[in-house]
């Protein structure tokens, strides 16, 4: 029978392991399974892979008996709650890839408990939970939703590297397939985060985490698409984003840069629109920005050949080195990182690329090609024909890199740190 103070995260990574170890935190008992052998290996001996999650932390949880990573769905028989954190990437048509969903779903039904609750944390297009997720555990047992088990959806809401905010003090979307599935799982997420937001239902849940990251995107979009325009009118884009920040209502800044990356904005858009187009609506708008978004990459490309261009040096054969390849500051998240798109269009130009990123040893390409990241210093730099900064990690002298370096391009205008006005520096 389920346990009251037992709960279960199926899923181990940059969203399942943060929600068990606040579990864990709040004095729950917390059986965590995932499908990498290698990971529950790591977890059991207390090491993390997770940046926001110290190995202290999990260390501590498994010694004192309050978090048990397994392989096994089995282990979850005792859990009152299952909490599902896999993953739901897009597939090469930019439809939703509902692998990881349906194949959790699928094992959770196998050994779902009368009574139990279960809750999908992955985003997924409006109505999943209830279209494709409830009549998939309906059928392993044949119980129905909010009679003898409860099912509802609470987005995610992980941002790796800030810690401003605490997993706990986000407040908890939550909307169950009924209210009863509503009741439920409240109760159980109220355990750990110090507000909860109750839905109407799993649909409009669902839609909150879909508006949050597609605001986020088409804001991204739109200062990309003006930021290469102002290039062309020789405008400043930085200081006109500085300035209307100033204006104390009515407009919040949004930077541009080399692409868009991560684990949710990349992706979730594509999940709405998706949807839309089942119902036969259009959805231009977000469209557009996503291509503006995926396009970036090339376009840092091209102002490199420009910037080369300018002394008279072809990209082919050029050495190129890239500061920073994780999708944000301060992470090491290489996920829909516009890095790894940089790095193989350079290398397809005939250029030499390397790059230092503190954060990210070793970077793998589709292509096979590995790179590891390259010490920085005065010699490595002047050796360069173009530094292009594309991540804006916090640990990188920036003032270093400008002096000793021949030209630098800069995406994330991490050189306006320095003082003083540069000729070798662009940004973009």
């Amino acid at each position: 029978m389920p346990d009251s103070k037992t709960v279960g995260v199926v899923g181990l990574g940059y969203v399942g392991l943060p929600l068990a170890m606040a579990f864990a935190r709040a004095g729950q008992n917390v059986i965590g399974v995932d499908h990498d052998p290698n990971r529950i290996r790591q977890l059991a001996h207390g090491e993390s892979y997770i940046g926001d999650v110290a190995g202290a932390e999990v260390a501590l949880a498994v010694d004192s008996g309050r978090f048990v990573p397994s392989c096994e769905y089995q282990d979850l028989t005792s859990a009152e709650s299952v909490s599902i954190c896999v993953p739901t990437p897009l597939s090469k048509s930019k439809d939703p890839d509902m692998t990881y969903v349906a194949d959790a779903m699928t094992k959770v039904g196998d050994t779902l408990m009368r009574d139990q609750v279960i809750i999908l944390e992955s985003t997924v297009y409006p109505g999943a939970t209830e279209e494709f997720v409830a009549p998939l555990l309906e059928s392993r047992r044949g119980w129905r939703v909010g009679r003898e088990f409860h099912l509802a959806f609470s987005p995610e809401r992980i941002d790796p590297g800030n810690h401003k905010y605490a997993l706990a003090d986000i407040p908890k979307i939550i909307g169950g397939v009924t209210p009863a599935c509503t009741d439920h799982a409240v109760d159980i997420y109220g355990r750990v985060f110090s507000r909860t937001v109750r839905m109407k239902s799993a649909r409009e849940a669902e839609m909150v985490k879909l508006l949050e990251n597609t605001f986020r995107a088409v804001n991204i979009g739109l200062i990309n698409e003006l930021a290469m325009m102002a290039h062309d009118m020789k405008i400043d884009i930085w200081s006109v984003i500085h300035a209307a920040a100033t204006k104390p209502f009515g407009y919040m800044p949004f930077y541009p840069g080399p692409g868009w990356g991560g684990h949710c904005i990349p992706v979730d858009p594509f999940y709405l629109t998706w949807r839309a187009r089942q119902d036969g609506l259009e959805v231009g708008f977000i469209e557009q920005a996503g291509r503006v978004n995926e396009r970036m990459p090339r376009y840092v490309v091209s102002r490199i050949q420009t910037t080369l261009n300018a002394s008279k040096k072809p990209l082919n054969g050029a050495h190129i080195l890239l500061l920073g390849v994780a999708y944000k500051k301060d992470v090491a998240d290489l996920r829909e990182s516009p890095a790894l798109s940089v790095i193989q269009q350079l290398d397809a130009a005939g250029a030499h690329v390397s790059y230092h990123d503190p954060w990210c040893p070793t970077v793998k390409q589709p292509s096979g090609m590995t790179l590891n990241s390259v010490e920085l210093n005065p010699e490595l730099l002047s050796r360069q024909d173009c530094v292009v900064i594309l991540t804006d990690h916090s640990s990188v002298d920036y003032e270093q890199v400008i002096l000793n370096s021949f030209r630098v391009l800069d995406t994330r205008n991490a050189t306006s740190r320095v003082e003083g006005d540069f000729d070798n520096v662009e940004r973009i």
